[in-house]
């Protein structure tokens, strides 16, 4: 897994940066594209797994970029989580997974208990 760290600074038209601990550089004219150079950098020194990256503003002429290479990615959302890990995270995608599955058993249980009959109402009366 490795962690790029860019300073990133607005000089007249044009965007540069200059990784923080290391020997990467790039400009362009918006930060968008200035973003996609970075991270095809990374990619040429580390290409171990899956992407991801924060574009963080500090002032209207410079930001903090990080490009994250590898590493588990986890995606969830209400009672679960699901996770993604290469094969050296694979263990803790594992726990991850087994912890969020009696979570939401347990929601689904209490949703089962609550019905508009205990009300003595129906949805059309």
């Amino acid at each position: 897994m490795g962690v790029f760290t860019f300073v990133v600074r607005k000089s007249g038209a044009e965007w540069s940066a200059k990784q923080h601990s290391g020997d990467i550089e790039a400009s362009a004219d918006s930060t968008y594209d200035l973003q996609r150079k970075l991270v095809q950098a990374a990619l040429a020194v580390d290409s171990s797994g899956g992407v991801q990256s924060s574009f963080s503003p500090v002032s209207p002429t410079s930001a903090v970029f990080q490009v994250i290479v590898g590493g588990a990615v986890f995606v969830g959302g209400g009672g679960g989580a699901v996770a993604a890990a290469p094969a050296g995270g694979a263990a803790a995608a594992d726990a991850a997974a087994a912890d969020a599955a009696p979570a939401a058993e347990k929601k689904e249980e209490k949703v089962e208990e609550e019905s508009d009959d205990d009300m003595g109402l129906g949805l059309f009366d």
